[in-house]
């Protein structure tokens, strides 16, 4: 095998439904803070689900232009004002990077959902003439990656993933293997969602996926892993990573803030919605990923797991870690912060990876709050309602979407060869 690249972190930013910055969000994390509350994107009367994880008092203008502002749809504005957190924190400006060494991942699941609904309205009422000229380009999937790229003038690849739930893991993945193979010294690479929309969040009732049961409790609503969970709370937000090579964060003097050891992706080859029960695809993309880095599976102190709060994921997922790991299973550690966070769908994978590298930072693990009466099928350590100290050698970060999608990342400190 050709000689690969080291693969570290120097920057992160992250806009979610508990903060708009990394540290704030890390605090939100550790105090088991909840973001969901009630919709107020649109009236929610008539819906069975009438909670989500909205992003709160963002004004996107401190970092970004109100001129580059007007084309984008909210799921660009969330990961481009990521992005910028994200170079701010690198100490990376234009000049200081090849731009043809230097690209934008994104992952991203539904594009700009809100736009589409607002036009076919006046398309519909009013006719063609009436719908917005920009609509196509604020809609699409890739525009938000398109943004940031022309944002930083990074003239390298310029990719958007879409793999469900897992697309925000799977894009950094794709930076990673970038980076690792010489392709780019630099990468921008994330996942950004706004899906908190009237046909986004009828059609996830339709297929019985959210929770209903806890609208008058919202902060109780996301419970992941116990026995009274009854779908998982739809979310919006984005999370970004600066990686590079470590040659090039070297070279410049960077601050390091953490390493990507390693990185599996595999189809359960199933079902459109559902897991495959026994877990097998989830269980190969773990091993697969502790594989790449060298480590071995004991090793492996933390997940932040996927878990969504469904009934189908949590039992699942559990089946696939203690497949994947057998007795030590038992004795690492599982959490899940969507019960904070909420389902940030395609973003969901990139701000957990961002969990990932504080976690270990701290030496700290997140817990899962509202986990009160364990499911007996779900019988592992999950951190229940209280974080804790402790030594975590490498951090698996598990995201699972739709179609059968499992993406794994393993991260570790950086330390000097």
């Amino acid at each position: 095998m050709a000689q690969t690249e080291r693969v570290v972190v120097t920057g992160m930013g992250t806009v979610n439904p508990l903060a708009h910055g990394v540290e704030k969000f890390w605090e939100q994390i550790k105090a088991g803070v909840c973001g969901i509350g009630p919709i107020t994107k649109f009236d929610a009367t008539e819906f069975p689900a009438k909670i989500a994880g909205e992003v709160k008092d963002f004004d996107p203008s401190d970092l970004l232009e109100r001129k580059e502002l007007r084309g984008m749809a909210d799921f660009t504005k969330f990961a481009a004002h990521a992005a910028v957190q994200a170079m701010n924190q690198a100490g990376l400006e234009q000049g200081s990077y090849d731009p043809y060494r230097s690209g934008v991942y994104m992952g991203n699941g539904i594009g700009g959902f809100e736009v589409a609904e607002e036009n076919f309205a006046k398309l519909f009422e009013r006719g063609p003439h009436a719908v917005a000229p920009l609509t196509i380009p604020k809609l699409i999937t890739n525009e938000a990656a398109g943004n940031i790229a022309i944002h930083f003038g990074m003239q390298g690849p310029c990719h958007t993933t879409v793999t469900a739930c897992a697309s925000g893991t799977d894009a950094i993945g794709d930076a990673f293997n970038a980076i690792r193979f010489g392709m780019v010294d630099v990468a921008l690479a994330g996942g950004t969602e706004a899906a908190i929309t009237q046909l986004s969040v009828a059609g996830f009732c339709r297929l019985q996926a959210l929770a209903t049961k806890f609208n008058d409790t919202p902060l109780e609503a996301s419970r992941p892993f116990d026995k009274t969970r009854d779908g998982f709370v739809i979310g919006e937000g984005a999370g970004m990573l600066v990686l590079e090579s470590l040659s090039h964060a070297q070279k410049r003097g960077a601050t390091i803030l953490g390493e990507i050891a390693g990185y599996s992706m595999t189809c359960d080859a199933y079902h459109l919605t559902a897991p495959n029960p026994e877990g097998k695809g989830a269980a190969r993309a773990m091993q697969d990923a502790v594989k790449m880095a060298g480590a071995s599976l004991d090793e492996v102190d933390y997940i932040n797991a996927h878990g969504t709060s469904t009934s189908a994921n949590d039992s699942m997922e559990t089946n696939a870690i203690k497949l994947a790991f057998g007795d030590h299973a038992y004795k690492l550690k599982v959490s899940s912060t969507k019960s904070m966070t909420s389902h940030l769908v395609g973003a969901a994978g990139a701000v957990e990876a961002i969990v990932c590298l504080l976690a270990i930072r701290d030496q700290y693990f997140p817990c899962t709050i509202n986990l009160n009466t364990p499911d007996e099928v779900c019988d592992l350590d999950y951190v229940p309602n209280q974080g804790k100290n402790g030594t975590i050698r490498y951090a698996l970060s598990n995201s699972l979407g739709f179609g059968g999608h499992n993406g794994v990342l393993l991260f570790k400190a950086y330390k000097p060869a």
